[in-house]
């Protein structure tokens, strides 16, 4: 059972500070049925009273981890992890979770093949996904109220290598949507959900005609940034779904770098990973 401690610094409730600390509903249910609170050692419920400087025990519920994922004894590239979060480096050609086509030997699965020899029964809930082809950062929390507590609070970046001359910079404010027929494309449309995507220009090569670029996402789409620079006149080099480029062959897109704050312990988190081998084609432009 995972094990939080807090001090409190005001006379509150404890139901009032673990949502001032951004529990969840859920979260607080979950606790009530299977989970513990303890105030200064004394079991208490949600309803219990805090003084300054008590010191408050979470112990969260043990969750089970579903039958249909199997521990893939793959080797990852393991970028961080504490007792919440475990980040790693997903290679091309792995889906982050499993799906129809591949269903198994994905990301989640690899890392739980390495969590099966650290003898840590965690259930991995991804924070951040990727498309089956991208490659780069991704970040799984270690129980639901981690997941919660990271959605939205982390700023992706990414590097990818597009056709034509991108402008020096700006946003890609496109609604994006399903194609009526396809399951798998998307596109723009006036029907579609909300997405912006910030970019910046690094550099254009003349004799390629490439454009390398720096983007933020502020919105997470499926297929967000292939769809909005397909949209602008920059398909991705090696995107044959949304483009015709086959320099490289898959879509030149590598989730470079994750920023945000650790929800337990306030450290600032900023995690980069280098461009893939297979980027090194264009290395004089990234």
């Amino acid at each position: 059972m995972i094990h939080l401690q807090y001090v409190s610094n005001e006379a509150t409730t404890v139901k009032a500070f673990l949502i001032e600390h951004h529990y969840s509903k859920k979260s607080l249910s979950a606790i009530k049925q299977n989970g513990a609170l303890l105030v200064n050692g004394q079991h208490v419920t949600v309803r219990g009273s805090l003084k300054v400087g008590d010191i408050l025990d979470v112990y969260l519920p043990k969750e089970t981890r579903s039958a249909h994922l199997i521990a893939y004894h793959y080797k990852v590239e393991l970028l961080y992890e504490d007792m919440m979060i475990i980040i790693v480096n997903k290679p091309p050609f792995m889906n982050t979770i499993p799906s129809r086509l591949h269903p198994h030997e994905s990301l989640i699965e690899a890392v739980y093949g390495y969590l099966e020899t650290q003898q840590d029964d965690s259930v991995l809930h991804p924070v951040s996904r990727l498309d089956r082809n991208t490659s780069g950062i991704v970040v799984f929390a270690k129980h639901q109220l981690f997941h919660h507590l990271l959605t939205n609070k982390i700023e992706k970046y990414y590097h990818l290598l597009c056709l034509n001359q991108v402008k020096a910079s700006g946003n890609i404010c496109m609604p994006i949507d399903r194609t009526s027929n396809s399951i798998i494309t998307r596109e723009v449309s006036i029907t579609g959900q909300s997405a912006r995507t910030e970019f910046q220009r690094l550099h254009y090569d003349v004799q390629h005609n490439i454009s390398s670029v720096k983007v933020k996402l502020h919105t997470g789409r499926t297929h967000q940034i292939r769809v909005h620079f397909q949209a602008i006149g920059h398909p991705l080099v090696g995107d044959t779904l949304y483009g015709e480029d086959q320099r490289i062959n898959r879509h030149a897109l590598h989730a470079y770098q994750v920023v945000f704050k650790h929800p337990y312990t306030g450290e600032m988190i900023d995690l980069q990973q280098p461009l893939p081998i297979d980027f090194s084609d264009f290395s004089d432009m990234v």
